[in-house]
């Protein structure tokens, strides 16, 4: 039986518009503990997790809220390194800069493994700025240029292990600017927007890159942005981008993550319960992560009479 690590991280200082501290109770009240469980695994609650000691932030500064992320960095690189050790992680966010700190803590323990370190980035954004690229300054649009190695993150951890650029997949993407599509055009990055999965589909990219962290024998991180979906499915984000997947096809994606029986750790972030619709949101993220871990649509039988 399998150990499953809930890691709470109700961090809220990837970008100013507030309420993704709320994510990880609002996951637990949504009734993940009792949906994973269902599926046979062993489930271990580490709780809310605090960034470490860090110096006070200004307000008004540019990028927002450094020192804090900073402080959460260095806590989530610890947790998710200890976690891998122990099971499965799932990292219950708090905004995408959440994804800072846990995509590099697990590639640490892969390359103490010995095994690559693989990403599955499913969002409408790439998340490839650096804090001297944003021009929002919001941190939460910089995790994978982070863990890839860019350059322009003074004060933050060293990466010990960064992830190669090839072995990152994005898929969902459809809010990207100018020096984002410079950047991520110019990388090895696996990158999908939602035209061209509207062209191919959602499972050609995907099978191509799960096979990919087959033969590799890879560790594999999936990152699932609430904006990923279609906000009409997922209102709760406040990056909302028209357009986005269906419920339908996101869980064709978590269910050819399980059945590929690669994934290693998981992110649930950018859930913002102020935002929210009677927990819809949540509830969808909930029943996402299981099918990621096992759950079939046969498991959830619904009729309309008897």
């Amino acid at each position: 039986m399998q150990n499953i690590i809930l890691i709470g991280a109700p961090l809220d200082s990837g970008k100013r518009r507030k309420g993704c501290l709320m994510g990880p109770d609002a996951y637990r009240t949504a009734g993940l503990a009792d949906a994973l469980g269902s599926l046979g695994y062993r489930l271990r609650d580490w709780g809310n997790l605090t960034p470490a000691e860090h110096a006070a932030d200004d307000p008004g500064a540019h990028p927002y809220a450094l020192h804090e992320t900073i402080g959460w960095t260095n806590r989530l690189i610890r947790a998710g390194r200890d976690a891998m050790a122990k099971g499965l992680p799932v990292f219950l966010g708090g905004d995408h800069a959440l994804s800072l700190g846990s995509v590099a803590g697990v590639a640490e323990h892969a390359a103490a493994e010995g095994r690559p370190q693989f990403v599955l980035w499913l969002d409408a954004h790439t998340d490839f700025h650096t804090p001297d690229s944003t021009a929002s300054g919001n941190l939460h649009g910089t995790p994978l240029g982070y863990v890839t190695g860019r350059e322009g993150f003074g004060g933050f951890p060293r990466v010990e292990n960064p992830v190669p650029e090839e072995n990152i997949c994005i898929l969902g993407l459809r809010s990207v600017d100018p020096s984002e599509r410079d950047a991520i055009q110019d990388s090895a990055i696996d990158a999908h927007d939602m035209r061209a999965i509207d062209e191919t589909g959602i499972a050609r990219p995907l099978a191509a890159f799960l096979e990919r962290v087959r033969k590799a024998k890879g560790a594999l991180h999936v990152s699932l942005d609430v904006d990923f979906l279609d906000p009409s499915f997922a209102p709760a984000v406040g990056t909302t981008v028209p357009g986005g997947a269906t419920t339908r096809e996101a869980h064709l994606v978590m269910e050819m993550i399980s059945d590929s029986g690669l994934m290693t750790s998981l992110d649930l972030v950018e859930l913002n319960p102020f935002l929210d619709e009677r927990g819809r949101t949540a509830q969808v993220m909930v029943d996402l992560a299981a099918s990621a871990l096992g759950r079939r649509v046969f498991d959830r039988p619904t009729r309309a009479f008897n």
